[in-house]
Order: structure tokens, then sequence, then C-alpha cells
């Protein structure tokens, strides 16, 4: 296998190599935690994870100098892999607002939702844009749900999940631009700078949820 010859790629996938590291780091954070929470944990496992997962793959595309076509064959899974981690941190968000029984009820629509994402990003040119759109709306109403829970203090830790949903759409933006660069020893492109931000957000995403795990 040959390495991507440009560095941003490689700093790319190293970040998202990083991410995934750090995603099931936050699993074996939450899992540590209380039994009386195993549902919450289980369903945040299914959003680092699958997170996880995706990065994996992000890494590989970005990092190897891959044809064309082994390239569009890497972007169908990383595709659905996000698609579903978006599906399962709205089923996260309404756990935590409604509890167990909404959550269930919600989790079919939202998996349907992915997969709706998904076939949109094949058939189109606008594979990236949709995901956007989609993300952000999700992510709109996640902190929507987390702000709510805060400013009535039903939930230990909703205003640093809220914080991290906060961070999460600022590098969404940072990407979305294509032209945000950053140097620290090497360069980073748009991507490296997004997977840098959203690093912080996962961080802070989980001591939100595992402080409302306690």
């Amino acid at each position: 296998m040959i390495f991507n010859p440009a560095i941003t790629e490689l700093t790319t996938a190293a970040t998202d190599t990083l991410i995934t590291v750090v995603a099931l780091g936050c699993i074996a954070v939450l899992r540590r935690g209380s039994n009386r929470h195993r549902q919450r944990v289980a369903v945040w496992s299914w959003v680092f994870g699958l997170l996880a997962f995706a990065s994996l793959v992000g890494a590989l595309a970005h990092g190897l100098d891959l044809s064309s076509t082994a390239q569009s064959w890497l972007w169908r899974p990383l595709y659905l892999s996000l698609g579903l981690v978006v599906a399962m941190f709205v089923v996260g968000a309404v756990f935590d607002l409604k509890g167990e029984s909404a959550a269930r009820a919600w989790l079919i629509p939202m998996l349907v939702l992915a997969l709706v994402f998904f076939t949109v990003t094949q058939v189109g040119s606008g594979g990236f844009r949709a995901f956007v759109v989609y993300e952000a709306l999700a992510m709109l109403g996640a902190l929507g749900i987390y702000l709510l829970l805060a400013l009535k203090r039903r939930l230990a830790g909703a205003g640093t999940v809220a914080a991290a949903i906060l961070l999460n759409i600022v590098a969404a933006a940072i990407q979305s631009t294509g032209n945000i660069t950053l140097t620290i020893v090497v360069p980073f492109d748009h991507n490296g700078v997004f997977h840098l931000v959203q690093i912080v957000a996962l961080v802070v995403l989980t001591r939100g949820l595992a402080r409302g795990m306690a």
C-alpha cells in the first residue's frame, strides 16, 4: 500500500485515527459507570462505536493513495456509519429527555431516516451537502433538548453536553467552509481542523454524559 503524497491528507488521516481511539475511550469511560444506566450507556456506545468505525474508514480513505474507484467504495460505509451516528445521537437525546420508552419509539424512524440519507448520498452528486443539512438539523434538535434539560436542571451534565454539541456544530462549520487551515508543527487543512475540534467535542460530550450517569 502507498500512502497519499499530500501532507494534509496524511494529517487528516492521523486525526481520523485519533478520533477512533478517543471514541473507543469514550465508550470505556461510560461503561465503567453505574449499572443503573445500562440502556443509556448502550445507546451512546453505539454513537461512539459507529463514529470510531467511520473515522477508521476515513483514515484509510485519506491516508492511502487509492484509485477514485476504491475511494468511492470507502465513502459508502463511511456515509452509512455517519448517518447512523446522527440517528443514534438523536435517540440518545430523546432518551435523556423522555426516557427509554420514547427512545425505543424513535429508534426505528431514525434508523430509516439514516438509510434515506445514505441513499441520497449515493444517487446524487451532493452527498456531503446532504450530510451537512441532515447533521445540522439533528444537532440543532439535540441542542434544544439539552439546553431545556439544563435550564430546568433535570439532568446533571446537560449543559456540558449542550456545549459539546455547540463545539460539534462549530467543527462542522469549519469543515463546510473548505478554506480554514492550521499549522501545529505539521499543516492541517479544513478536514484536519474539523477533526481536532471534534476531538475536543467528544471529550466534553463524554464528560457531560458521565455526569448524568453518576
